[in-house]
């Protein structure tokens, strides 16, 4: 989750690495070398922060955490130490799922096998699921999907050290090369900077050795893949064992689930999501750009420009909004409510919360959610 939020992450194009022009051969005849010619020197990335540059970012970084958080100085320094910048989670961070469209994007997780393991989990974790809903009002297939779509309900918790994955972001964000982005990407480095600064508190505060926790490209971390201030904002002890553990105790995983959606997402006990809309043939097209959901129009306001639930129940002046997608029949238009936006606060893609709605629906025995 950058959700999460885990703002969600926009595809970046690395910059290419400049190699040097080879010189022109001279007009004389060719000569054959009689050993092979030496190999080129290595040219540096010029993506990535120059070492005088980076030491220097460092330095700060840790005087900085240490006066935030009363850490040590020696303890952060003796972990980034041992922190690596990893080309790969560079390169992953270019190249999310939610670039995908619609029709591609769905399969990987409205699919038997994640349906079947959804129900599993219902089965196994009903009391505590039913505890959670019962206190935050969070549905418990909404929380079971939620641990489907981000770890396979707890197969795939991610296996990059997380210190590595927020090093990575934090001091050698790739860059695109565009001036238009700079002010995008400084703002992302410095939030994969602050969540560094972050999993430091986590570990003071948890008792946590950060220096072994696994977890996503991005730095999300246990079953319901939490960023840091996630972890520390909105874990709960599920189970009144005086602990907040996101890796191992799944009552403490769906009470936090859930305690996110409520505190951060807003959702409304009751609420609903999404439903399919029918559009008239003479309707305009509806310009919803981006993945932000803004709830700027109401039932009745998009019934007058052409779009209508297939399934009506929701009163007219229920703030909403639409949103299409690209199916695999063409474009699909849905009417989105704000328990939809809060899914949005996990990860802030259409795709994604799209995704959570249909698993969900499929889990708890009401088709797939794609009707």
């Amino acid at each position: 989750m950058i959700r999460r939020s885990l703002p969600s992450l926009v595809a970046l194009a690395l910059c290419a690495c400049a190699a040097p022009t080879p010189k022109p051969l001279p007009a004389a005849a060719p000569v054959v070398p009689s050993t092979p010619a030496a190999p080129a020197p290595a040219v540096a990335d010029a993506t990535l922060p120059a070492e005088a540059d980076l030491a220097a970012a460092r330095a700060a970084f840790v005087r900085e955490t240490a006066q935030r958080f009363a850490i040590p100085v020696a303890q952060i320094e003796a972990v980034l130490a041992r922190a690596q910048i990893r080309e790969p989670i560079r390169k992953a961070m270019a190249r999310p799922a939610e670039a995908r469209p619609w029709r591609d994007y769905r399969p990987i997780f409205i699919q038997p096998a994640r349906i079947a393991g959804g129900r599993a989990f219902l089965d196994a974790h009903r009391a505590a699921l039913q505890r959670a809903e019962d206190t935050y009002g969070v549905p418990k297939e909404i929380i079971a999907a939620i641990l489907g779509v981000e770890t396979s309900y707890g197969a795939n918790q991610g296996s990059w050290p997380v210190v590595d994955a927020l090093y990575t972001l934090a001091f050698a964000y790739p860059r695109s090369g565009d001036p238009a982005r700079v002010a995008y990407e400084d703002r992302r480095q410095a939030f994969f900077r602050d969540e560094l600064a972050q999993l430091f508190a986590l570990g003071k505060e948890e008792g946590l050795d950060i220096g072994t926790l696994k977890g996503s490209y991005a730095g999300a971390m246990g079953w319901g893949q939490f960023m840091p201030s996630s972890y520390r904002q909105y874990a709960v002890d599920g189970d009144g064992d005086g602990r907040r553990d996101l890796f191992n105790d799944i009552d403490d995983v769906i009470a936090s689930v859930a305690n996110y959606f409520a505190r951060k997402g807003g959702w409304q006990r009751g609420g609903a999501v999404m439903v399919r809309a029918q559009r008239d043939p003479a309707a305009a097209d509806f310009a919803n750009p981006g993945n932000t959901v803004t709830l700027d129009q109401t039932v009745d306001a998009l019934a007058r420009l052409g779009y209508r639930p297939v399934v009506p129940g929701v009163p007219g002046d229920a703030a909403a909004t639409l949103i299409t997608l690209e199916g695999a029949d063409g474009p699909e238009y849905w009417i989105v409510y704000n328990n939809f936006r809060a899914i949005t606060t996990y990860n802030i893609s259409r795709l994604y919360a799209t995704a959570v709605y249909q698993l969900a629906q499929a889990i708890a025995g009401r088709g797939d959610g794609g009707a």
